[in-house]
């Protein structure tokens, strides 16, 4: 954690120089401004992680008994709901441009004593603005993966495939350059397209998290094998005859329900003790982890088909008295 939130720093220090850079260059460009406002864009997933980060290993309390672990789904969700209105305002405002023929000039700066194109300015601060995000992004994305964190993850993609963003700029600047005025605003156009597709990504993943979709690994669409493993460890359990299992992610951890019907009912509560403690022992994300004796699963509903055998969706099944 210490090493993410260390490139986040790096990375929201690094963005600020960028941000600075690009306004002392934008001139008339629709697509250098466009990039510019990415740029901004891009410095809110680092200051929620960051922020979150202080929120989420504050222990629980009357006010919030499970604690801040949502602090991080939070961020995320906020950060997609900004990026999709921002993409949407962009793509709007780029459109505008190009429908009403607006002609941008790029002209000539005097350096050391020459005449320089300001173009060749703009695309070194492109170049900027792109080849060290991509080496961030990919010093990110074990890390996001390791912590699963999603927000992370978010940043580390997105700085990683930063690249497109400078080469539609570029190309947009070169075509004005070319006598092209038309390019100027069809590569803000991708830009702020590309924007406003991270942004409903982003927007629609936040919320099925927030709807406690079945946790999935980050980074791939894939369920996490983490939940069937408790689900087979339950069942291996002696005392155990038949078992349910569910899980939603909190934040960066799951918190869960094992309902099962006993076998044996000697003892049980210092065997649900122990059985507790063993699965919070199988990993670090299972943070929580509540087991419930039944009497049987006759009443219990039909899951959906897309959930393995073995886990439930809600209530129906006899608990034992």
């Amino acid at each position: 954690m210490l090493h993410a939130k260390r490139l986040e720093w790096i990375t929201l220090a690094y963005l600020l120089s960028v941000v600075v850079v690009m306004y002392l260059v934008l001139g008339s460009s629709q697509a250098m401004k466009t990039a510019w406002l990415e740029d901004i864009l891009g410095m809110f997933p680092a200051v929620a992680f960051l922020v979150a980060s202080r929120f989420y290993y504050r222990p629980p309390n009357r006010e919030y008994p499970y604690g801040y672990h949502r602090a991080y789904g939070i961020a995320y969700l906020t950060g997609a709901v900004s990026l999709t209105a921002m993409g949407g305002f962009l793509a709007i405002d780029s459109t505008l441009s190009l429908l009403t023929g607006e002609r941008p000039t790029i002209g000539i700066l005097f350096l050391l004593g020459h005449q320089v194109w300001l173009g060749w300015i703009m695309i070194l601060a492109l170049l900027y603005s792109s080849l060290p995000a991509i080496f961030l992004g990919r010093a990110k994305l074990p890390l996001a993966k390791a912590l699963h964190n999603k927000i992370l993850y978010t940043d580390a993609e997105t700085q990683k495939a930063d690249y497109s963003t400078a080469l539609a700029a570029i190309g947009g600047v070169l075509g004005v350059g070319l006598g092209f005025w038309w390019a100027d605003a069809v590569a803000a156009i991708l830009i702020s397209g590309s924007v406003l597709k991270d942004g409903f990504q982003n927007l629609r993943a936040a919320t099925q998290d927030m709807l406690d979709r079945y946790p999935e690994v980050v980074g791939e669409k894939a369920k996490d094998p983490l939940i069937a493993q408790v689900h087979e460890r339950v069942k291996k359990w002696p005392w155990v005859a038949e078992a349910r299992v569910r899980f939603r992610e909190n934040g960066q951890v799951y918190y869960g329900e094992v309902l099962f019907v006993p076998r044996d009912h000697r003892e049980l509560v210092n065997r649900i003790a122990k059985g507790r403690e063993e699965l919070l022992a199988m990993h670090w994300k299972l943070h929580d982890v509540t087991l419930m004796p039944v009497q049987s699963f006759e009443d219990y509903r039909d899951v959906p088909s897309s959930h393995s055998e073995g886990e439930f969706s809600g209530g129906g099944a006899r608990v034992q008295g």
